[in-house]
């Protein structure tokens, strides 16, 4: 049974606001959109109230899951200062001045949770490690070093996971050849659809692959901890998370909701490149993210008709980097067609050519990094 957006407004006209207004005549909702039973929207509140409102976001959410054909909800809370509002701790040092009441210094324990954003981790039940596979820009082919990463890891003999992060472009279904939608067990849990041997889950399996995704900050995050926590994974030796390009709302989303035991950073040669990838290791580095390594994507160009290697966006940058940053180097993946059109017909070469070039490459960076875990493992 469809679910439009009516549906849903009556449904959230039993949640009421802190001041007991119902929720559609509150001005606080964002644009909703409801289609194949998956509904996302937004409530947007000054970042003074946010704390009020958290109890309301879980509410609409239960409320909006209730309705009959409803198989997905995410409900985002939105906070934002308003010009010329002073943050909470401010306005209550203000008041108490007015007052004539001295305030009072809040003493806290050198390393107490309160200190560090990190403090929120929590393991995710049942997976032993999660990597994050991550890029400073896109178009180096990270979703598909992900991809055939974790098929890798799976031919080692490890039970792995995908996750498809990368929120605004999803690369995951097209790479998988998925187009069906997952459905939800008893305990109101995603069930992540298995192609390869691999459960998957993204945001593409949710909405369509030409929706864009027009969404601020906070519904990203509120969309990654859902994929992490909502979604029944089952047993896993290793969760591969392909993050979307860059430093930004969903890295560090990531690395405050799960104790990431590594990254795993993609770049081409060319100089633009490593510039970036420079940055996303000193991202990961500032949230204590261990880097397990560089892979140089696209590293060189060899004529399947003639054999004669071209190194179109130079050679051993990635390396060279590695070094400089004494990092490891995981391996040279070159820019070949195979790879390429395996990808766009949802087989990666691990799978679809598992006995050529290529795969064995995908499978030896895959051995590195199970080592890499393995000592990251023995030493803590």
């Amino acid at each position: 049974m469809a679910v439009d957006k009516d549906q849903v407004l009556t449904a959230l006209r039993a949640v009421t606001s802190p001041r007991g207004v119902p929720l559609p005549d509150a001005r606080v909702l964002s644009e909703i959109t409801a289609s194949d039973g998956k509904v996302f929207f937004s409530i947007n509140v000054d970042a003074n109230e946010a704390r009020a409102w958290e109890d309301v976001r879980g509410r609409a959410e239960a409320v909006v899951r209730a309705i009959p054909g409803v198989t997905t909800a995410l409900v985002a809370l939105t906070a934002e200062r308003r010009p010329g509002s002073a943050p909470p701790a401010q306005q209550q040092h203000s008041h108490q001045q007015s007052h004539g009441v001295k305030p009072v210094a809040q003493h806290r324990p050198h390393g107490a949770p309160g200190d560090s954003p990190m403090a929120k981790q929590a393991a995710i039940p049942g997976i032993t490690s999660i990597i994050a596979v991550a890029s400073g820009k896109g178009g180096v082919g990270k979703s598909t070093t992900a991809l055939n990463l974790a098929l890798g890891l799976r031919d080692l003999g490890l039970r792995v996971g995908l996750l498809d992060a990368d929120i605004y472009g999803p690369s995951v279904p097209r790479l998988t050849g998925v187009q069906q939608k997952p459905t939800v067990n008893e305990a109101n849990k995603m069930i992540p659809i298995t192609r390869f041997g691999l459960p998957l889950m993204s945001i593409g399996f949710l909405v369509a692959e030409d929706t864009p995704m027009v969404w601020r900050g906070p519904m990203v995050m509120s969309a990654i901890r859902q994929m992490l926590w909502d979604v029944a994974w089952g047993e896993l030796d290793v969760l591969v998370v392909d993050m979307p390009p860059g430093t930004g709302d969903a890295q560090l989303t990531l690395a405050q909701q799960v104790p990431l035991k590594g990254v795993v950073i993609v770049s081409t040669p060319q100089d633009l490149a490593l510039i970036d990838a420079r940055r996303g290791i000193a991202m990961f580095e500032k949230v204590n993210v261990p880097t397990l390594g560089i892979i140089e994507n696209m590293s060189y160009f060899q004529c399947p008709e003639c054999g004669t290697r071209s190194d179109i966006f130079g050679h051993g940058g990635a390396r060279h980097e590695a070094e400089r940053l004494k990092v490891a180097f995981l391996g040279e993946i070159p820019l070949h067609m195979s790879i390429r059109t395996a990808s766009d017909a949802g087989a990666p070469v691990v799978e679809s050519e598992p006995g050529g070039v290529h795969a064995g490459i995908y499978r030896e960076i895959s051995a590195k990094i199970k080592t890499q875990l393995s000592g990251i493992a023995v030493s803590a």
